[in-house]
This record gives structure tokens, C-alpha cells and sequence, in this order.
């Protein structure tokens, strides 16, 4: 199913069951990172720093540094900044903490992160950058800025999102020869274009735009008119054989110049349709009206997506909240932190503190598919399992794209995927669109979230060719 995905409780529940292995755990860490430094030393200075801290990970980084010493490398190992010669170094390998930190670095291990993250060189961490929370992605105190990641027996969450991906470099996995699905079963996988394989679908000849679905908008407040034609318009070209934009204020457009097979109506006119995926919030504002559009969205068995207004909507009402709990249909949130942490009724502080924690907490709350956005978008699914997806760039910070990804998952609901394949899918999609343009020298600064829709386009006809079943 890809790559899977596990946290440091189930890494440890591993790692205990493969006690008795030959040659040990760290022998097989200590070699694979060996032959990883070797190569990244090898056109460089002989002179590599090996930094080794208390437990299992100074352990690996003792194994390293013996290693290559018997390939006649002039291998320094350091515990404490005095015994850091001042010198430069053709490679530091970080092998002060792993997965087992649950304190802020200080004193002479800070000291020591602060002498690496001088280097010119290359950094190889040993399963997660010293100071970073592999659960999370969360800076303790400070993190190690790592060029090379090589991390153990399977991928950590906490190398994927927040901070993650600012300090770990370039990452690779050594499964240190263990069947580890087999040992335990993952729960969680990266969003990529290889899970996707066997679940598209190809569209057949005799096929007309009622199988490919209609899709609603409802947003478009006075003012606020583009929020939901960005919505549309991603849903158009992500395929959806009709798509409605109903706004709320009364002085709508007629028509879209830049597309005008959009129908526009006013909102109050579009849940009567018969509608296989409505889409709400984008732009809708909070007034009572309002309020009242997302009730009568939530009350149908239309599958949804709740986005931006809706999510502050539901937040701030005790009967919208309920009423989502009780919701039979396909229900997708997209909320960015500070929406998931008016739903939550905690802090942004809070929310990023456990990105992966919040986002389940989301998804049970409201008996929903979620995706918790940002550098690491963390998707859970009503069924529990949860994705970290690895695609974008912070060309994406900017005005209209969540709009885009909600017309996105919209589009794919309306052609029948299931919530949990619809949100990974477009997920997915919405980042790889920016990295297309970032790649053509179009960013990453200056996106525009219309921008996407293009790119996105090229991106779904590809894989529906090289995916489908």
C-alpha cells in the first residue's frame, strides 16, 4: 500500500521482538549507516566528527565511527563540545538521541547541536535529527539541521511534518532486514502517487457527465465571490460532469468569463438539486444565513466537504457539531490549525504541538474524514487509518488555496470515490500541482492558487493512465 508509517511506541514493540536477532539491531543500523557516510565522505575530507550521545542511538553512532575507521577514515567521536576539535570536518554523522528524547536539549548538548549546524559539511542523522520529536516534528529546545536522514526499521511522522522536513534533509529507510509489516501491521501511510494503484478508475467510452457527477459550491458572501469560483473552476477541471456555485449574496454573477460551464445560482436555490457532492464554506462568511446553509448541508445525505467558514461555523455551534457526529454521509473537514483549534476548543500552540493527535481527535469527534493542513498535511480517515502527505511547497502559503482543495476533493466525491480516497487523493494532487510549477521555474514564490488547476489537471489525467485498475 506504500510507504507505511509508524510512531516510536510501535518502533519500540518492534525493536523488542527482534531482541535476539543476529547479527543485533544496532550492528545492522551501525553498517547501513556506515555504508551511507562512506558514500557522502568519500569525495570530501577524510575527517569525519561522529557524535555519540547516552542510549541506542550513540550506540548505532559508536558502530559508525568503528566501521569507518577500518575503512581508513580519521574518525573523531565526541560526547561533550570540549572535545570537538576545531577543524573542518568532511562529515558529521549525529548520533546523539533518537527516537527516545523527551526533554528539551541544553548545556553541552545544545552546544553540540550548535557546532553542527556550523558545518559547511555534510550531516548524516541516525534515525532522526538530535532535539527533534519523531512523533511530531517538534523542535525540543533545538534540533540538529541535518543534509542526510537515515532512519530505522520504517518512517517516522515526526520527519514529515512541522519542522520535520527543515531538519532532516534528504531521508532514507533501512528496514535493517526486518519484515516489519509482518511483525506489526502499519496503521499509517505517506500520501503518494503509488498507494493510489488499482483504486483509480479509467473512464470508459460510453460515459456522459452524469457518471462523472454534480457538484455544489455554496459559499460567495458579499465580497468574497472568488473563494467560490476558485472552488468550482478546480472542480471542473478535475472532472466533475456539472458543477453549481450558489452564493450567498443576492448580487451574484450571471456567468464566469473564465469559465463559463459553471451554472451560477444563489445558494438558497441549490440544495433542491439533485446533487452527488456538495462543497461548503468557501467564502461564505459567518452571518446567520449562513449558519443556516451549513445546517441544511449537514442534514442532507449528500456526501460534503466542510471548509473555512463552515469549520468556524460548526466550531462556534453546539447543535452544528452534533449534527455532524450524527451524519450517516461521506463528511470531510479541511481545516488549517487555527480552524482546528476553534473545532477542538484549544490553541494553534496546541494543535501543532501533536499534528497527528489533533487530526485524530478531529476525525472521532465529528465521525469524519480529516485533513489537518499545513507542512506535512496530516490525513486521518473516519476508520482511524492516517497519512502524512510529502507534496508542496510554501509557495502554497497564499489566499484561495484551500478553496482550490476543497473543489478538488468535491470533484472526486462527485465521481464517486470514497471519503478516505477522495481526500487523499486530492490532497495528494493539490501539492504535487505546486511542485510541478515550483519545477518549472513558476515558484515556489508568486503561486496563485488558480494557478494549480492546470498542472493539477495534467497531473490526475497521468495517473488515471498509469494507476488505474
Amino acid at each position: 500500500m506504500g510507504t507505511p508509517i509508524y510512531l516510536s511506541d510501535d518502533i519500540r514493540r518492534i525493536e523488542k521482538a527482534a531482541e535476539g536477532a543476529t547479527p543485533p539491531l544496532m550492528e545492522r543500523a551501525g553498517r547501513a549507516a556506515a555504508a551511507l557516510a562512506a558514500r557522502l565522505a568519500s569525495d570530501r575530507a577524510k575527517d569525519v566528527l561522529v557524535l555519540a550521545g547516552p542510549g541506542n542511538n550513540g550506540g548505532d553512532a559508536r558502530v559508525v565511527a568503528r566501521l569507518l575507521g577500518e575503512q581508513f577514515f580519521r574518525v573523531t567521536v565526541a560526547t561533550k563540545p570540549p572535545k570537538v576539535p576545531p577543524r573542518p570536518w568532511g562529515l558529521v554523522v549525529d548520533g546523539l538521541f533518537g527516537i527516545g528524547l523527551g526533554r528539551e536539549l541544553s548545556g553541552d548538548y545544545a552546544k553540540l547541536v550548535e557546532i553542527v549546524n556550523a558545518q559547511s559539511c555534510p550531516v548524516l542523522a541516525l534515525d532522526v535529527p538530535s532535539g527533534l520529536d519523531a512523533d511530531t516534528g517538534r523542535v525540543l529546545g533545538c534540533a540538529v539541521r541535518a543534509t542526510h536522514t537515515l532512519t530505522f526499521i520504517a518512517m517516522k511522522p515526526g520527519l514529515l511534518t512541522l519542522d520535520g522536513p527543515d531538519h532532516c534533509g534528504r531521508v532514507e529507510v533501512s528496514a535493517l532486514d526486518l519484515d516489519v509489516g509482518a511483525m506489526l501491521a502499519p496503521g499509517a501511510w505517506i500520501a503518494e502517487a503509488a498507494l493510489f494503484r488499482g483504486i483509480l478508475r479509467k473512464r470508459p467510452l460510453n460515459y456522459h457527465k452524469g457518471n462523472a457527477g454534480s457538484v455544489a459550491i455554496l459559499g460567495g458572501a458579499s465580497g468574497m465571490a472568488g473563494a467560490s469560483l476558485l472552488a468550482g473552476r478546480a472542480a471542473l477541471k478535475l472532472g466533475a460532469g456539472r458543477v453549481y456555485v450558489g452564493f450567498l449574496a443576492d448580487d451574484y454573477l450571471e456567468v464566469d468569463p473564465s469559465a463559463p460551464e459553471l451554472m451560477l445560482r444563489h445558494a438558497d436555490d441549490v440544495l433542491g438539486l439533485d446533487l452527488d457532492a456538495l462543497v461548503v464554506g468557501p467564502g461564505l462568511g459567518q452571518s446567520e444565513r449562513a449558519e443556516t446553509l451549513v445546517g441544511a448541508a449537514i442534514a442532507s445525505e449528500i456526501p460534503c466537504v466542510l471548509d473555512a467558514d463552515a469549520l468556524n461555523l460548526v466550531a462556534a455551534s453546539a447543535d452544528l457539531r452534533k449534527a455532524c457526529q450524527r451524519r450517516g454521509a461521506e463528511t470531510v473537514l479541511t481545516p488549517h490549525p487555527a480552524e482546528a483549534a476553534r473545532l477542538l476548543a484549544e490553541n494553534v500552540e496546541a494543535i501543532q504541538r501533536d499534528r497527528v493527535q489533533a487530526a485524530k481527535n478531529l476525525s472521532r469527534h465529528f465521525n469524519a474524514h480529516v485533513v489537518l493542513k499545513g507542512n506535512g498535511s496530516i490525513v486521518v480517515a473516519r476508520d482511524g487509518h492516517w497519512f502524512v502527505n510529502r507534496s508542496g511547497n510554501p509557495g502554497m502559503a497564499g489566499a484561495g488555496m484551500g478553496d482550490v482543495l476543497s473543489g478538488m476533493v468535491g470533484a472526486l466525491l462527485g465521481q464517486r470515490y470514497r471519503g478516505e480516497s477522495a481526500l487523499v487523493l486530492a490532497v495528494h494532487l493539490h501539492g504535487a500541482a505546486a511542485d510541478e510549477l515550483a519545477g518549472s521555474g513558476n515558484g515556489p514564490v508568486g503561486i496563485t492558487a488558480g494557478e494549480l488547476l492546470d498542472p493539477a489537471r495534467r497531473l490526475w489525467n497521468r495517473w488515471l493512465d498509469e494507476l488505474s485498475a
